[in-house]
């Protein structure tokens, strides 16, 4: 019977290190179900039952929704959350899904991350330079914060996809997975 090969320090090191920073960040960002949760209940209690909607609330609730989605795209890429075609995913040999994501990954999804990084990131910085405002509703709060996340979310998402492509590579290499991904079931 043959060893399974033992992948390098450095490589588990650094893989690890990502996956661990992008997990910890994530807990971090759950923090911005608060404001979702007070917005709306807020938000009905004044509707309902003080017969006095709220002007705020609204684009609270669409702000810290939409941040609350986007910063958890990297954790969800690190998860094995995001869509495949599993009928025929799964009947694939470790070695041709390695083969397969590494293709990917440094094809498509890298260079991708990469040039809406540096997109997002100007956008960010024109919104902040304008101090710009959302105008969906009489608040008309700044947006640039909101602005912010899509490179946060860019970057993060560019973090864990190097972590991906080193795990597609070893498994494309060796046959085996490094790391497994939950399944997760809808």
């Amino acid at each position: 019977m043959a060893v399974p090969p033992t992948p390098s320090p450095l490589l588990l090191g650094t893989i690890n290190t990502i996956d661990f920073i992008v997990e910890k960040l994530t807990f971090v960002f759950a923090i911005l179900i608060l404001p979702l949760v007070f917005a709306n209940a807020v938000e009905v209690f004044w509707r309902y039952f003080l017969q006095d909607p709220t002007i705020w609330a609204l684009d609270v609730t669409t702000m810290s929704f939409g941040a609350f989605f986007m910063l958890g795209c990297a954790y969800a890429l690190q998860k094995g959350a995001h869509v495949r075609t599993d009928m025929l995913w799964d009947k694939f040999s470790d070695r041709k899904k390695g083969v397969i994501d590494s293709v990917a990954f440094v094809l498509f999804f890298i260079p991708a991350m990469v040039i809406l990084l540096y997109v997002s990131w100007w956008s960010f910085i024109d919104a902040w330079n304008i101090n710009e405002k959302s105008n969906s509703g009489a608040w008309q709060p700044i947006i640039w914060p909101l602005r912010a996340v899509v490179p946060l979310t860019f970057g993060l998402l560019l973090f864990q996809g190097i972590s991906e492509l080193l795990k597609s590579l070893w498994a494309a290499r060796t046959g085996v997975e490094l790391v497994h991904h939950e399944k997760i079931e809808v």
